[in-house]
Parts: C-alpha cells; sequence; structure tokens
C-alpha cells in the first residue's frame, strides 16, 4: 500500500539478461525453447520480447563454466500445456531435471540451460 512514507513504485519489470561464457550455445539453446530465433541477435548477444519482459543473452566477463546454484535464480515460463512443452523439450534433448508434477492445483517441470540455469515450465498462475 501506498502512503506519503512509502510513495509507489514507478519501477517496471524489464527483462532478464543471462552473462554466459558460452552465449551462442545458450542463444541455439533459446532458440529451441521457444521455437523461433532471437527478435535480435548481434555478434554474441540475443533478445527475445517474451510477453511483457525479455530474455538477453550475452557474453560476460565474469561468467565462467556452470552455475554454480542452479536454482537461486529460475526462469518460470508459463503455458497452459506444462506437460506438452515438457515432452516437445525433452525430444529436443534438453536436460531433464524434474518430469512434470502437480503443484498447489497446477504443473510444474524443470529443465536446464547449457550452462545449468534452471528453467522451470509452470501452469498460468490463476488470480
Amino acid at each position: 500500500m501506498a502512503n506519503q512514507e512509502n510513495p509507489p513504485s514507478t519501477l517496471n519489470f524489464n527483462s532478464v539478461m543471462l552473462g554466459s561464457n558460452q552465449p551462442g550455445a545458450l542463444g541455439a539453446f533459446y532458440e529451441k525453447v521457444f521455437a523461433r530465433p532471437a527478435d535480435m541477435h548481434e555478434e554474441d548477444w540475443y533478445m527475445w520480447q517474451v510477453g511483457s519482459c525479455s530474455l538477453s543473452i550475452g557474453e560476460h566477463s565474469e561468467v565462467k563454466g556452470q552455475a554454480k546454484e542452479p536454482s537461486r535464480i529460475i526462469l518460470n515460463l508459463e503455458t497452459k500445456a506444462v506437460k506438452e512443452e515438457f515432452d516437445r523439450l525433452k525430444n529436443l534433448n534438453v536436460t531433464v531435471i524434474k518430469e512434470p508434477y502437480e503443484m498447489g492445483g497446477g504443473w510444474v517441470a524443470t529443465l536446464a540451460d547449457p550452462d545449468g540455469n534452471f528453467i522451470q515450465l509452470v501452469t498460468p498462475w490463476e488470480m
């Protein structure tokens, strides 16, 4: 709630950037996930507009190898077809972390990208 001491935020969640030492591999991976080429691709930078947010991938000098804590930040991708999307991605040899399971009346499945970052397919949240 906004009050005089805490005015409402003017922030808008815009994007997530994944830094990698192998942006080409991540770019190719997310092309499969989103079933389309990047909306922007310049050298080692990729960007997809996904709903009201974007996912960017780029080379980062401070990132080396696999994610050390892959469940620290998880990319949740909403779909009403969790099981079908899971099967589609599994057939593309995506790393499966956890098969689809029911949770709170919805479905969740966890996968990993080439850097080991976790991605979850989730049923849309009903509010």
